[in-house]
């Protein structure tokens, strides 16, 4: 026994020397890396030397270092190695942990070694359960009546317990989760009174003493008094709230709001417990009792607050600002969840949502923040449907489930207390707090008084775009529900805005407030005349109402004689604004069509003046505004659109149009003839084309720049030719957009057949766009071929070379702006076009040339084949193929990337079943052949030098090397997962008629052989069948599904995992034995060492699948499924033989699934890292859930004694 207590020092005094070795920074690196290896080895080695040890190094004769590092060796042994233990180990070690807590209770041990104390014997119930916790809960009771200290550890115990059960922990199972949690619920009868009693005795205690001035001891009853808030505040989240209520805690807490050091504890129990849900059994009564009695606490804290704040800013300290906010954030969620429990209280209710709105209204931004969260789910919830409660829990509550009688009496009583003087002052606010600090001119924000404006200083508040949406949501939905006052509040801000602007001196300076009204506008017309109001069924004193203050608010912007270019763009917004209105009001479209031609003539057409940028940008716009108001007014602007036209023609034959400009003013045309019918939709077309047909049909221009490189040299020094050609591709692009398939029927995948597409009214006019359209994308890929690449001006080349915008954009840098005068095109992309017009080019205005025909002309290709038949059978294969696929090998990943993503995939997707030898084959050859080379090249490179060797970053000198490095990686991952979404789309079931389900084959003990198919039977109806029958397509698609799972890149595997699963079921019912060689051996070896990569988890489920499809079908009909098993290296043959014993025992694909999972875990050795579970890690802190700013921290110190009562304490 000597010799044992020797050895047990011998060795508390190694592992005590190494812990503080390991601790000591002035140790060499090599002592402290032997010290941890030595504690691992502990920690690892014989149980009971680890926890002999352990309990010697937590006693007092040792440092505070040492002490702390021994009580984690005890939770992890508990945590991770207590199994080993035996039950009367199990018990000895969990007396001997309490009895910590009685050795550890002195003033002088610090904080963290009592935290780790109380944690260790929290970490013993949660292991042992529901047992040990009823044995131990009289010694607990016992001890916290022991004084102040054995206090606090009780309730530091009793707050982790919980929170390590109600937060997911995956050492935690469910079965020992649900009994403890039970065995919890069981104890509250005794355990929350418990809190209840030590909140009291305490806190009573502490003012007790600090009136005797012993403020040591006054210390740690406060001490005592926040742990217990802790450990009350960890039941708050799941306790009944009924028994909160009857054990005192509420009331108790309640009466903590009012001391100083206490309330930020006690504010955040409420927060807690206002998000209960409300029970459906026959506690709701009690629950409804105990939530008005929260709501009466809160009024009461809160109406103090509105009540002192708002005498000024200066009349309060920071701190008490941030409590406040805590209080509205516990108010916000009693709204947003339990209004219910006051919605029959004609008293409270109306209380509760003036001081909502006084909280909405507040200066303070983080005040006002919180409370617009209410408003907005309180709207959103008022002005659904009765019947419609689909909003996610924080949404759905201003009337929760009660019983749809009652929920619609709680929504009906609530609105009537929503007045119209309440829905004006958020309509105020809202208005105002549209700006953004940083945009106000100083004048503007000293006339906004102490307001506090949204600033990017703010933390945690998302970022001003967030903010200002979900404002923009509530101005909607008070509009909605007032539209009147709406439409006034907002008609009355604008007047005195424009006012203002006409008084002030430079009011191009001074646009922010308009440009954010502009929004408000726009927000408020379309809640009312297109929104859920339904304006039409409004009574005619409404509309008529309405109609008149809206009248009167445009005929005030169409009286603004406006020049400026700035003031101009905001005027075109506004119009833009009222399109709604127009549609139910007519007879004002021809005043707004006359007002913004004036407004397009008064700006001065594009010059070689780089100063006139804004003047070009406002002339964009306000083509772009009838785009807008075309799409908003609907049929209202039918009449007029032979008067656009005439002034259209009149403006051209003037030279007051640019080509861009007309673009816009015809995409405007198409919107137009949409809603008027085919007929005049393929008027429009016509007289808008035949024109441009007229001169894109012409040969001569053809001849002399697209016969060659020389030529398109040629075109990028003639500006206006290089941009009316531009400017023809768009529109080409924009009129496919305009006129073809809605958006949810241009997806073949919800159409029955590939080609079952309608008869599009562009039909007729692809044959003459596309043939030069061709020759222009030929002979621009031509560039990028080394022989020519050499031969071309420095300007061309440097213009091949990535913009900063794609550079920004590959880094994922923020600050890739355009100038101004960039245009966002309908499809999203954007190019310069300030230069149109221009004689000379510089290199920029060619890069952006380049882009924007790449972009223009891949989407018209891509366009055209969702026509159909009018495509593919009237258009010659082969020239499409090699204006794309001649310089293959030349381009840049980001261009194949584009080509794939805007046109290969929509012409292998709209491709007719009878056309796919004509078109497949030789589009698709030479880019798989090529992209497979070169991913397997650039992914090789990056994995093992660390450098993906991409030909885009070519010539880019500035930016480090690091930066370089990834975009190169961005670039690649990019065409990668592209690539991957092509075979996706190939393998898509619209494409794959052909292939039968597995589960109409059967089990594999039961395959009927005879059913088998031959591949040319399939290939006739399935896109990949057809590929494999074609060997030089299908070769390079299988290297790129074998080498994705080693590519560390998780999306691709997701997307081609479709076109493997395609594989193995087109292996198991074809007699193809290479495809079945292929995938029982090469693509099973593949997908299992793609499980080893962490990256593919998210798609570990669909992999195991793959395994278990190929072995249960595949392994009777070719060995290799089990010669791969085999070769991983700890699988036994004793293991194969049971893991297909366990696949004979059930049909299920779920089970078999999970009997795949643990075969591949056991003979790998756990090293699939895509399927190790993720541990979450159980951190226990002694703060509550939200940081709080130093505004609130107590201090240690006392003062002179000036300071009364529990102030002084901490």
């Amino acid at each position: 026994m000597e010799d044992s207590v020797s050895n047990s020092t011998i060795s508390a005094n190694n592992v005590a020397q190494a812990i503080a070795t390991a601790l000591d920074w002035a140790s060499s690196p090599e002592a402290r890396q032997n010290a941890v290896a030595f504690l691992d080895s502990i920690k690892t080695g014989d149980i009971r030397i680890l926890a002999n040890t352990s309990f010697l190094l937590v006693k007092k004769n040792w440092s505070s270092e040492i002490r702390l590092h021994a009580f984690k060796m005890l939770q992890h042994l508990v945590r991770l190695r207590w199994e080993e233990l035996s039950p009367a180990e199990h018990k000895n070690f969990a007396n001997l942990s309490v009895d910590l807590m009685s050795e550890i209770a002195d003033p002088c041990e610090n904080w963290a070694l009592k935290s780790q104390t109380a944690a260790l014997v929290a970490e013993v119930v949660r292991r042992e359960g529901l047992t040990l916790w009823q044995e131990m809960l009289p010694s607990v009771i016992s001890l916290s009546s022991k004084g102040p200290i054995e206090a606090e550890l009780v309730a530091m115990m009793l707050r982790w317990l919980p929170e390590d059960i109600t937060v997911h922990n995956e050492d935690l199972e469910g079965d020992r989760r649900r009994l403890l949690l039970r065995g919890l619920t069981q104890s509250l009868s005794e355990i929350l009174p418990l809190l209840y009693t030590l909140l009291e005795r305490h806190i009573t205690a502490a003012l007790n003493e600090a009136g005797r001035q012993q403020m040591d001891i006054a210390k740690l009853h406060a001490a005592t008094v926040t742990a217990t808030l802790n450990a009350v505040n960890a039941y708050a989240e799941w306790a009944p709230v009924s028994d909160l209520a009857k054990s005192g805690i509420i009331h108790g807490c309640g009466v903590l709001l009012s001391a100083p050091d206490f309330r930020f504890h006690a504010s955040e129990f409420f927060k807690l417990v206002s998000s209960r849900k409300r029970p459906v059994d026959a506690s709701a009564s009690e629950f409804d009792q105990a939530m008005s009695s929260i709501f009466q606490t809160l009024l009461n804290v809160s109406r103090e607050f509105l009540y002192r704040s708002g005498s000024g800013p200066g009349s309060m300290e920071e701190g008490e600002y941030e409590f406040a906010e805590y209080i509205c954030e516990s108010m916000v969620s009693l709204g947003s969840y339990n209004l219910q429990s006051i919605a029959g209280d004609s008293t409270v209710l109306p209380l509760y949502l003036e001081q909502m709105l006084g909280f909405f209204q507040h200066f303070k931004f983080a005040i006002h923040f919180q409370a617009m969260n209410f408003w907005l789910v309180l709207m959103r919830d008022l002005m659904s449907k009765p019947k419609i409660s689909a909003h996610a829990a924080a949404d759905s509550s201003a009337v929760s489930s009660k019983g749809s009688g009652e929920v619609e009496n709680a929504r009906k009583k609530t609105l009537s207390f929503v007045s119209d003087d309440f829905c004006g002052a958020i309509l105020d606010t809202s208005f105002l707090r549209m700006l953004k600090r940083e945009k106000v001119l100083h004048e503007t924000a000293v006339s906004l008084g102490a307001l506090e404006l949204w600033s990017d200083d703010f933390e945690g508040k998302g970022n001003f775009s967030q903010y200002r949406s979900r404002l923009l949501e509530l101005i909607r939905f008070v509009s909605s529900y007032k539209p009147l006052i709406a439409a006034t509040k907002v008609s009355e801000k604008n007047n005195t805005i424009i006012k203002g602007l006409l008084l002030s001196s430079a009011p191009t300076q001074d646009l922010a407030v308009m440009e954010s009204m502009q929004l408000a506008l726009e927000n408020v017309v379309n809640a009312v005349f297109d929104g859920c109001s339904d304006f039409s069924k409004a009574n005619a004193e409404v509309q008529f109402a309405l109609c008149r203050t809206f009248e009167g608010l445009l005929q005030q912007f169409i009286n603004l004689k406006w020049t400026e270019p700035a003031l101009v763009e905001v005027l075109v917004h506004y119009l833009d604004a009222m399109g709604s209105f127009l549609k139910y009001f007519p007879d004002a479209v021809g005043s707004v069509i006359n007002k913004l031609f004036e407004l397009l003539t008064s700006l001065p057409i594009g010059t070689k003046d780089m100063s006139m940028n804004s003047a070009r940008h406002a002339r964009l716009q306000t083509c772009t505004s009838f785009i807008r108001i075309a799409k908003t007014a609907d049929k209202s602007i039918l009449p007029h659109m032979k008067g656009i036209a005439d002034t259209m023609a009149c403006l051209q034959r003037e030279g007051r149009l640019l080509q861009g400009e007309h673009n816009l003013l015809g995409e405007a045309f198409l919107v137009m003839a949409s809603s008027a019918g085919i007929q005049q939709q393929q008027d429009v077309l016509t007289w808008l084309l035949e024109p441009l047909s007229l001169q894109w049909t012409q040969t001569e221009w053809q001849d002399k720049y697209l016969s060659g490189p020389h030529g398109l040299v040629q075109l990028c020094l003639e500006g206006p030719v290089m941009w009316s050609i531009f400017h023809s591709v768009t529109f080409f692009e924009r009129a496919l957009k305009r006129s073809g398939l809605k958006k949810s029927n241009s997806n073949s995948e919800n159409s029955s057949t590939p080609n079952s597409t309608p008869l599009n009214p562009m039909a007729s006019h692809i044959s003459w766009m596309l043939t030069p359209l061709l020759k222009l994308l030929r002979v621009i890929h031509s560039l990028w071929s080394p022989s020519i690449c050499q031969a071309l001006p420095g300007e061309i080349r440097t213009a091949m070379i990535m913009s900063d915008v794609e550079r920004f954009s590959s880094l994922g840098e923020g600050n890739s702006k355009l100038p101004k005068g960039s245009m966002t095109a309908t499809d999203g992309s954007k190019v310069n076009m300030n230069k149109e017009g221009y004689a000379e080019s510089n290199e920029s205005d060619i890069r952006n040339w380049f882009k924007g025909i790449r972009d223009s002309g891949y989407n018209v290709l891509g366009l055209s084949a969702t026509i159909g038949d009018s495509f593919f059978k009237y258009f010659d294969a082969n020239s499409v193929a090699v204006a794309l696929m001649e310089n293959i090998q030349s381009m840049e990943f980001r261009h194949i990337r584009q080509l794939v993503h805007s046109t290969l995939i929509p012409l292998v997707k709209y491709c007719p079943m009878d056309m796919w030898e004509i078109w497949l084959e030789k589009l698709l050859h030479p880019l798989f052949v090529h992209v497979q080379q070169a991913l397997s090249c650039s992914w090789s490179s990056l994995l093992q030098h660390g450098r993906a060797k991409v030909p885009d970053v070519h010539g880019i000198l500035s930016g480090s090397d690091l930066k370089v490095e990834v975009m190169e990686e961005t670039i690649l991952r990019d065409l990668t997962r592209e690539m991957c979404s092509l075979l996706s789309v190939i393998a898509s079931p619209p494409l794959n008629t052909g292939i039968p389900s597995l589960e109409q084959s059967g089990n594999a003990s039961r395959l009927d052989m005879s059913s088998l198919k031959s591949l040319d039977t399939v290939a006739s109806c399935s896109m990949v069948g057809f590929l494999l029958k074609h060997e030089g397509v299908a070769l390079p698609t299988l290297q790129i599904c074998l080498g994705a799972f080693t590519w560390t890149d998780g999306e691709a595997v997701t997307k081609i995992s479709s076109y493997c699963s395609v594989l193995v079921v087109l292996a198991i019912v074809t007699n193809h034995a290479e495809l079945i060689e292929y995938v029982s051996r090469d693509l099973f070896a593949s997908v299992i060492q793609g499980l080893a990569l962490e990256s593919n988890a998210i798609i570990s489920a669909d992999l195991v699948g793959i395994c278990r499809e190929i072995f249960v079908y595949l392994h009777d009909r070719h060995p290799a499924p089990r010669q791969v098993l085999m070769s991983l290296p700890n699988i036994t043959p004793h293991d194969l033989v049971a893991f297909e014993e366990s696949l004979t025992k059930t049909s299920s694909p779920k089970e078999q699934k999970q009997h795949m999972r643990s075969l591949l875990q056991l003979a790998t050795g756990n090293k699939l890292k895509a399927l190790a579970a993720q541990k979450s890690v159980n951190i226990i802190t002694n703060v509550s859930m939200r940081p709080r700013s130093s505004a609130n921290a107590p201090e240690s110190k006392v003062d002179d004694g000036d300071t009364l009562g529990l102030a002084a304490i901490i």
